[in-house]
């Protein structure tokens, strides 16, 4: 998979621009719903020999549109791009998004950003797709545009899972509420944050569970505050863990957001490395206890809980 900024980007093959299949959208997560969509869209551009194309933006819109709001991405784009090449993506456009971009008029985007690719043969919607200021432009925008140009255009029927739409809003609010096992069958993974060792307290290692302090994007979506059941992949290996995330209110109150993880059978230092964590079960809430030796009993606890967990699952 290549990515690129624009269309016009893709290479030319002796002389001339490939025959692509198109689709646009965020692909937050990529979740399952996201999955059916894209494999739907890749076995048709097999058969039709045509390259497979995604159109998406950086950043997400919503970080433009809703500067305020933070912590609302799935995954990062990072993890996007990882998951869309394994669903047989040929080239991923990232377009960049702007305040003045998001003020085109659905015409606009479309001449402008897609109708200026020369061998654009299908298009492919998903069921609820809305783009263009205010959302304005849908598919009978698109057919009617597509159609005078001998465009196909295909609209994909919205995808449900155990009674519900798979959407990135439903998951989003899974994760927020510790829904853990929900989220990880609609995106048919586990939910992964991915992070960076930073330096912390050092309390851990005092009283014997110490743990890897983790700062994630500001953009990342995290679990509620609690204590759950992980794996963490560092350097390419996996070892079972145990991670908090909270403000530490057994030794002081901030509103700070704490993510430690404390990795099982480990000691090794790893300041300013890379963890994905990948969440499994939520334990219990956070909890503030009269004591530090309370605290400690507690986390012996959540840890036999975490092996015997990841033992039987």
């Amino acid at each position: 998979m290549k990515i690129l900024h624009n269309l016009l980007d893709i290479p030319k093959s002796d002389g001339a621009y490939p025959e692509i299949g198109l689709t646009i959208g965020n692909f937050d997560g990529v979740h399952l719903g996201h999955k059916q969509l894209l494999k739907k869209i890749k076995e048709q551009c097999l058969a039709r020999n045509l390259q497979f194309v995604v159109v998406t933006f950086i950043p997400h819109p919503q970080k433009i549109l809703q500067p305020e709001k933070e912590r609302f991405l799935l995954t990062s784009y990072e993890q996007r791009r990882s998951l869309l090449k394994k669903q047989g993506v040929d080239y991923l456009i990232e377009m960049k998004f702007t305040r003045d971009f998001s003020t085109l008029t659905p015409d606009k985007f479309l001449t402008d950003y897609l109708f200026c690719y020369p061998n654009l043969k299908d298009f492919y919607l998903g069921y609820d797709f809305a783009f263009g200021a205010n959302k304005q432009g849908g598919f009978d925008l698109v057919k009617s545009n597509c159609i005078p140009k001998g465009i196909q255009v295909e609209i994909q029927p919205k995808f449900e899972f155990q009674g519900h739409v798979v959407s990135s809003s439903l998951l989003r609010d899974q994760v927020l509420n510790g829904q853990l096992k929900e989220a990880a069958h609609l995106l048919g993974r586990s939910f992964h944050l991915e992070g960076l060792v930073i330096k912390g307290e050092g309390r851990g290692k005092k009283i014997g569970y110490p743990t890897a302090n983790i700062q994630v994007s500001q953009d990342l979506i995290v679990p509620q505050k609690g204590v759950y059941v992980t794996k963490t992949v560092y350097n390419g290996m996996t070892f079972q863990s145990v991670t908090n995330i909270g403000n530490n209110p057994t030794f002081k109150d901030t509103h700070q957001l704490h993510i430690e993880t404390n990795l099982f059978d480990f000691d090794t230092d790893i300041y300013g490395e890379i963890l994905d964590i990948q969440f499994l079960h939520k334990i219990r809430d956070e909890k503030k206890f009269a004591t530090v030796n309370d605290l400690i009993t507690q986390i012996k606890n959540d840890v036999l809980f975490a092996r015997d967990f990841l033992k039987n699952s």
